[in-house]
């Protein structure tokens, strides 16, 4: 756990700090098996050119590091000077110190995905230097077991200005409140139960719940679709979450008293036909996200509109089933789906693309296949916050239009709650159109 923290510590510190290198002697290194120039520069503390200008062969054509090399390391001999940083408070000023508290680790799913995340943050921070924002890291590796005072009793830990986790809820009342003591800005980008976001100001939560996002995306469709014929579709699925998302739906429409239909995707399909408008476009829910049960509704809305010329319908549907727009592209922009979501991932745009270029470079593999992706979640995150910071120092609240930015993959957007902090409100609909385009409805 301690070496992959020094790990991630000093490829932070190196990447993301503005530094002044003083007088320099060196030191060797013998290389072991897989080890490579990026890892072995970054894991001392240095760039790549560092570590081939101090070994004048690696420029030689053809160079190969080969296990059981020796190579030289400089070595900086004042490190007291390492950094130059201007001494005052204000963080639109000098670096920002930002904390990251989180699994940093690859013993299990949550530590590999939060080691994404992180490198997301450090990549976001790199950006950053573009535009002359500078920023210090300091990373801690809090897995589940790990007692987050021994984290918080370091001296780095009360000096940032920003921290981004944790992942465990049982780690949340030590760290909001040591985050509240200190005036530190708390950013919890995942879910976890945080009683603290009601009664701290310092709390930014991404996350949106399951309850509140029912209420907000059924009033959002209700406003939408309000010249449409809405039909929903029983699955008779017992283990769907959907159903509260049906009733909210069901329940905004007859408070508006606005007609709609009810049938089963078990129906013969002269009687599932009945429930089809032919005088207003149709929208169709499922209350399931099964894949299965959409793969037969893709076929019962064939049949329908085969034998009836004059329906016209669309799809609205859930986070779910963004693992599925590869695989049924087709199906998705033939029926034109309306997929609401607090994020959308296009990896064939060209920044996205762009970042997966870099994210391989940098660290010698691929984002893990998973959406999310983790990486780009990071980034957005970082871009967010610390131009936030950088521009409005601690008086940031995240609200929209605060700077202009078109972000990657996660829209945020944030509302202050009475006597707390600050909610995510951030929402869209990702629509697939059936002239083969995709856009995005932001709220």
């Amino acid at each position: 756990m301690k070496r992959l923290f020094r790990y991630f510590f000093v490829s932070a510190m190196l990447i993301l700090t503005c530094g002044t290198i003083t007088a320099q002697s060196v030191k060797t290194h013998k290389v072991k098996k897989g080890e490579t120039i990026y890892g072995i520069a970054h894991a001392y503390g240095l760039t790549e050119a560092e570590l081939r200008s101090a070994n004048p062969g690696m420029e030689n054509p053809g160079y190969l590091l080969k296990k059981g090399d020796k190579i030289l390391i400089p070595v900086n001999q004042n490190p007291q000077q390492t950094m130059t940083t201007q001494a005052t408070d204000d963080v639109q000023q000098r670096p920002i110190r930002m904390g990251v508290m989180l699994p940093l680790h690859d013993k299990n799913n949550e530590g590999k995905r939060m080691v994404e995340y992180y490198r997301g943050l450090l990549l976001g921070c790199d950006s950053l230097k573009h535009e002359g924002i500078s920023v210090d890291v300091y990373a801690w590796n809090t897995p589940d077991d790990e007692d987050v005072s021994s984290v918080l009793s370091k001296p780095e830990a009360a000096q940032c200005d920003i921290i981004f986790g944790p992942l465990y809820s049982k780690q949340m009342y030590a760290i909001s409140s040591f985050c509240q003591q200190h005036g530190i800005m708390l950013v919890i980008p995942f879910s976890i139960n945080a009683p603290q976001l009601y009664s701290n100001s310092h709390i930014f939560q991404v996350y949106q719940d399951p309850e509140g996002l029912n209420e907000s995306t059924s009033r959002r469709f209700v406003e939408w679709f309000k010249d449409y014929h809405p039909v929903i579709v029983d699955c008779a699925d017992p283990n769907s979450t959907k159903g509260g998302f049906t009733a909210a739906v069901r329940q905004q429409l007859e408070s508006r008293n606005v007609k709609y239909s009810l049938t089963s995707i078990k129906s013969a399909n002269n009687l599932f036909s009945s429930a089809f408008s032919t005088q207003h476009t149709n929208v169709v829910i499922l209350n399931s996200a099964r894949a299965d049960d959409l793969k037969v509704l893709f076929i019962k809305l064939r049949d329908v509109l085969s034998a009836n010329a004059e329906v016209k319908v669309c799809i609205f549907g859930y986070t779910e089933w963004m693992d599925l727009a590869m695989s049924q592209e087709n199906n998705f922009h033939r029926y034109e789906m309306y997929i609401p979501a607090p994020f959308y991932t296009n990896l064939t745009q060209p920044a996205s693309l762009g970042l997966a270029m870099k994210y391989r470079n940098n660290f010698k593999q691929d984002m893990i296949s998973f959406t999310p992706r983790l990486a780009l979640t990071g980034f957005d995150h970082v871009l967010f916050f610390l131009r936030g910071l950088h521009k409005y120092g601690k008086n940031f609240d995240g609200a929209a239009g605060r700077f202009s930015y078109q972000p990657l993959q996660t829209p945020l957007k944030f509302e202050h709650l009475s006597g707390g902090g600050y909610q995510n409100r951030a929402f869209m609909f990702v629509h697939y159109k059936t002239n083969g385009q995709i856009e995005t409805i932001n709220y």
